[in-house]
């Protein structure tokens, strides 16, 4: 493991309401995941106005929540986030030492050891629905008996060439077949479209929320912004290898984790159920700077 990264981590969420909301309950994905290469020293949640309840626990994917109610009429809502952590490289197999992939799908299948907690992740979610096109696709990276390593960097390099980021050509729910055939979109859209390809194909994938470094020497795309990529699992052996599509990488000490779940329906920042306020404005910024 390479020497930590510090960080300093601000992510802050702005909504305006036509008229004032009189309640609202919200549920936050906001508190980054303590992990081997992830160290948190600090963390604290800002928000305007003050809530009349606020209660912290773990979703079903053991990432830290936070549900809090406001039922002051308020015209206005501001979830910041404030935390310093330091991150540190994974250590990365050589891929063509790892095992096949078809092996991968037996152990999961077989639920030995490890594939019990990667099950979770070898089905179709709201959000990545069976789509034949995205096997199909996923399917030229994964020839017979091909390590997984090998295969996984060859559709995240694909991935990264073949589709363009494009802000505001699909939503939340736009469906994988639809960037398949668009051949562009934003980081939850090549993030769900290769999570689709690879459980199609009996690999477990999940879906990593988090953030992209905002400096540095390279110029990442989705930085200053929330950002995703998809875990894959390498078997008993390796573990857990996460690899971001957007950058055509393998996630390593510029990426901070938030969670993961199925999709992004999972583990959305901020989501929330509001009595009045019509039309809103959204307005989210984000810095995750070594310090």
């Amino acid at each position: 493991m390479r020497a930590e990264i510090a960080y300093a981590l601000r992510h802050t969420t702005r909504y305006r309401y036509a008229t004032p909301v009189d309640l609202s309950a919200h549920l936050a994905h906001l508190t980054p995941r303590p992990l081997p290469t992830q160290h948190v020293a600090s963390c604290d949640l800002e928000i305007e106005p003050q809530p009349s309840w606020l209660e912290t626990g773990e979703d079903a994917f053991g990432n830290e929540v936070r549900w809090f109610f406001l039922e002051t009429p308020h015209a206005a809502c501001n979830v910041t986030l404030h935390a310093r952590l330091s991150v540190a490289a994974p250590r990365v197999p050589p891929a063509t030492q790892t095992p096949p992939w078809t092996d991968i799908v037996t152990a999961a299948a077989a639920a030995g050891p490890g594939g019990a907690e990667a099950g979770p992740f070898l089905f179709e979610s709201p959000l990545v629905e069976p789509a034949a096109e995205a096997r199909d696709y996923a399917a030229r990276s994964f020839s017979d008996r091909r390590p997984i390593l090998e295969a996984l960097l060859d559709l995240n390099a694909r991935i990264h060439r073949d589709f363009a980021f494009r802000p505001g050509v699909t939503t939340v729910n736009t469906p994988v077949r639809q960037v398949l055939a668009q051949r562009a979109g934003v980081c939850q859209d090549f993030t769900h479209l290769m999570i689709a390809g690879l459980r199609a194909l009996g690999l477990p994938a999940r879906y990593v929320s988090g953030y992209i470094r905002s400096q540095g020497d390279a110029n990442f795309v989705g930085a200053d912004q929330s950002h995703a990529w998809v875990g894959c699992w390498l078997g008993p052996q390796f573990g857990w290898l996460d690899l971001d599509p957007t950058n055509g990488m393998v996630v390593a000490d510029e990426h901070v984790v938030l969670g993961w779940g199925r999709d992004y329906g999972d583990v959305s920042p901020l989501r929330g159920v509001l009595l009045g306020g019509g039309a809103h404005e959204l307005d989210v910024g984000v810095s995750l700077v070594p310090v």
